[in-house]
């Protein structure tokens, strides 16, 4: 297992993630709603592990075809992974795209508006966004092999932002 690495805002990171959004929206065309970048890495200045995040958004009745898609474009179905109303896929193959992690998600998913809204909220708020970063570093260092450790250190932090931006902090129960 490789160590957990959080590093410095990354400038290219945008452009990374329009490189693999053009791929992808030349494999799904219109059969989506949105391609969109969340997680850290689309969050100017917040440290985070250099992988790009993507939400695919899709109507609840698109499923299958996306899969179908994603699929012939290399990319496989690996399931909700325990989080409902978020499909993730793997690939191989891909050394021309930076790394990411994809996942499909139904347009109404609480998953997708989290991962929006976590992402709007600390582009707004410079001492969220220190407070996170720091807790990042800090799990990194403490866990630097132990991915539930690290993720548990920074859920704190992660519950007391989205209470601040008006979110159900009751999230892992839904």
């Amino acid at each position: 297992m490789n160590a957990i690495t959080i590093v410095a805002y990354d400038e290219s990171w945008p452009k990374e993630f329009e490189k693999i959004k053009a791929e992808l929206l030349s494999a799904l065309g219109d059969s989506i709603i949105a391609v969109q970048h969340v997680g850290s890495t689309s969050v100017p200045m917040l440290y985070a592990k250099p992988i790009i995040d993507i939400d695919i958004v899709i109507e609840s009745n698109m499923f299958e075809i996306a899969a179908k898609k994603l699929n012939t474009a290399g990319y496989i179905h690996q399931g909700d992974l325990g989080i409902k109303g978020r499909e993730a896929f793997f690939y191989e193959n891909k050394a021309h795209l930076m790394k990411h992690n994809l996942y499909v998600c139904n347009q109404n998913a609480d998953e997708l508006k989290r991962h929006m809204a976590l992402r709007d909220f600390l582009r707004k708020s410079p001492e969220c966004r220190e407070k996170y970063s720091n807790i990042k570093i800090e799990m990194a260092k403490k866990f630097p092999y132990d991915i539930e450790g690290y993720l548990n250190g920074k859920e704190p932090v992660i519950m007391e932002i989205y209470e601040k931006c008006g979110l159900d902090i009751n999230y892992k129960n839904q």
